[in-house]
């Protein structure tokens, strides 16, 4: 999601927008058309997996994909697609073809620059799960509430780890997938973490030592930051803000590779079910 805030900050903030066609009655299409027709996107932000567009105006655009959504940027010949693709192939395949499309849910038009055509995003959900919603300063602050600490911002501290993670009686895998807790670490990311730290997913995070716990925040930092520079981790269904797989792939030590050897040990790297999720360690390297 960092990689797809990015890619499309350099597109659309400070643009205006001429014109907005809401085609998913789900959404709200009155309330959307009269806060974002002539307003202009000032800023582009992101907390865990939820995209914060600041309008000119104090209100917030926000937009979440959850498993079946897409935003593509169009400008001219250039398309720009980041999400959930529908099929393999070109960018044009994964969009679903010709856009606006059957599953376009919200389409926004900007106002054509001296140099470039006009641009347009849309936003696609096959399930119609993702959602798109205007937010006051207010409201935005109450929905913050909901997330918890993230790798590489200011309020993710050891200290505040520490809070946030010890005297739990879960595992410390489910204690990192805990968005209102520890937000920004996914099933992939948290498995990667947990190995690098040497510690079993299914340990109880309240058994954690304090060096243990520093271990496993020293390794989010470094993980997450490694992997925002090689544009995310994709399997089957993921493409970062240029519709390209993330490249951090090839770096992954443990997730995806149960029954495969351990690089460190040699051994045999396990799949197993911990907090509802498919996860992968080494039986050996992590205690």
């Amino acid at each position: 999601m960092e990689t797809i805030r990015r890619d499309l900050a350099a597109k659309i903030v400070g643009q205006k927008i001429i014109s907005v066609k809401v085609l998913d009655k789900k959404l709200g299409s009155a309330k959307l058309t009269r806060i974002l027709f002539g307003n202009k996107i000032i800023l582009a932000d992101r907390i865990g997996k939820l995209l914060i567009f600041e309008l000119a105006d104090n209100n917030f655009l926000l937009i979440h994909l959850k498993m079946t959504g897409q935003l593509v940027y169009t400008d001219g010949d250039e398309v720009i697609a980041g999400g959930h693709p529908f099929k393999k192939g070109s960018v044009l395949d994964k969009v679903g073809g010709k856009l606006p499309s059957k599953h376009t849910r919200l389409h926004l038009k900007f106002a054509p620059s001296k140099k470039d055509d006009e641009g347009n995003l849309f936003f696609n959900d096959i399930r119609r799960f993702g959602y798109v919603k205007i937010a006051s300063i207010k409201e935005l602050e109450l929905i913050k509430n909901d997330y918890g600490i993230e790798p590489l911002k200011k309020d993710f501290t050891l200290e505040n780890l520490k809070k946030n993670l010890l005297n739990r009686g879960v595992s410390i895998k489910a204690a990192l997938l805990d968005q209102k807790k520890v937000s920004g670490i996914g099933n992939i990311y948290a498995d990667e973490i947990l190995f690098a730290a040497g510690i079993k997913p299914s340990r109880p995070a309240k058994s954690l030592k304090a060096k243990e716990l520093e271990k496993i925040y020293l390794e989010a930092e470094r993980i997450i930051a490694k992997a925002i520079k090689h544009r995310g981790t994709t399997f089957s269904d993921y493409v970062d803000g240029q519709g390209n797989e993330g490249g951090f792939v090839r770096f992954l030590k443990v997730y995806g590779r149960g029954g495969e050897a351990c690089f460190e040990c040699g051994r045999t790297i396990k799949k197993s079910r911990v907090a509802g999720r498919g996860t992968h360690f080494c039986p050996f390297c992590q205690k």
